[in-house]
């Protein structure tokens, strides 16, 4: 396969990458990474810090719009990218705005109480025990299996498309542990937070979208993709500009204030920095300047953030937020301390970030 060309702006990046702390060869350094093989297929590199960019790179490379491909891609500032599960995060978001305005239940309530339509499963008191939080940590403790990929109809989220009712599919999944103990990644899970805050707002989620989070940020252009029955994707629809996935992640960082006005929460997003539930993966980090690598547990999260992305195949959100210790929130498809009780949040007095990401933790030391 061949290498993506890649473009790069180094000024007055080279400068500002210096003056907030970088490698002022930083930019070369990632030309090198891709000339030498290491990085293949690197559509879009960005990188900000306190505001200022420090790199910017547009390559090209195969591309897809929710499984359907779009050949090879030459991206630039204007080019839609797929966002695949980084699309949870904007989901998350939105719950956060539209529980603030009342649209929506307060995350302890039994998420079958959502969808009255399944007398039959709210029967079931085992079932009804699964709440709002449980499906936005992924801890529904309901069988689903993504793991296969997503071409194969035995994909869960794949069978959920295919489904004739996809809210019944998701939840009559068989119950495989106790809500709250065990983490298992689910895009019908996050179909189901969607689903509410449609009911809720009476708008679909681009519609909603639009109105409270892309309109604020000044983000004129996206699409959210749509199974065959209408319904747009909460898992894995959106497709954004690189500049204006880096608007999100600045909204988050700036604890949801865009140039003055309060567009997110900022209580949703303090108490989605916290991590719920181990997810029982580890990741492997390079040390930089070293051989050495250290693994680090990763979380089950609720909500995004970002210092800097990367656009690579799926994608790839980062977020840098100085907190005790010091966090870091990947965000892929693959991808504080205890707080008071919020009011809608529920009972506990602790909560987690986006739903289907996860959180690493890093020594910034």
């Amino acid at each position: 396969m061949a290498l993506p060309d890649v473009s790069l702006s180094l000024s007055p990046h080279a400068l500002t990458a210096e003056n907030r702390g970088f490698d002022p060869m930083i930019g070369r350094k990632l030309v090198a990474g891709v000339e030498a093989g290491l990085l293949r297929n690197l559509h879009v590199v960005l990188a900000e810090r306190g505001g200022e960019t420090i790199l910017e790179s547009y390559g090209s490379g195969p591309d897809e719009d929710w499984g359907r491909p779009l050949g090879d891609v030459s991206f630039g500032p204007e080019t839609l990218h797929d966002l695949r599960s980084i699309t949870k995060s904007v989901v998350s978001l939105l719950y956060g705005i539209a529980l603030e305005r009342d649209l929506v239940p307060r995350l302890d309530t039994p998420i079958l109480s959502a969808f009255p339509g399944y007398p039959d499963l709210a029967a079931d008191p085992a079932r009804m025990s699964r709440t709002i939080e449980h499906a936005f940590t992924m801890s529904l403790g309901m069988d689903w299996d993504e793991t296969k990929p997503y071409t194969d109809p035995e994909n869960s989220e794949i069978a959920m498309e295919l489904a004739p009712d996809r809210y019944r599919f998701i939840l009559d999944r068989a119950l495989v542990a106790e809500p709250g103990t065990r983490w298992i990644y689910s895009g019908g899970a996050t179909a189901l937070i969607g689903k509410i805050i449609e009911t809720g707002t009476g708008k679909t989620l681009p519609e909603f979208a639009k109105e409270v989070l892309f309109d604020p940020l000044g983000i004129k252009t996206f699409k959210w993709s749509a199974g065959k029955d209408g319904t747009h994707s909460s898992a894995s629809g959106v497709r954004l500009t690189a500049p204006d996935l880096l608007k999100i992640g600045r909204l988050v960082l700036n604890d949801g204030v865009w140039e003055g006005r309060q567009v997110v929460p900022e209580a949703w997003l303090t108490a989605s920095l916290r991590p719920v539930i181990a997810t029982g993966r580890a990741s492997t980090t390079a040390i930089s300047g070293s051989v050495e690598a250290r693994t680090y547990p990763h979380w089950a999260v609720r909500c995004p953030g970002s210092v800097g992305l990367a656009m690579a195949g799926n994608g790839f959100l980062s977020v840098r937020k100085p907190t005790s210790p010091p966090l870091s929130i990947p965000a892929t498809t693959t991808t504080g301390s205890p707080g008071s009780h919020q009011p809608g949040y529920g009972s506990r007095s602790s909560w987690p970030i986006f739903s289907g990401l996860e959180l690493e933790r890093i020594d910034e030391s």
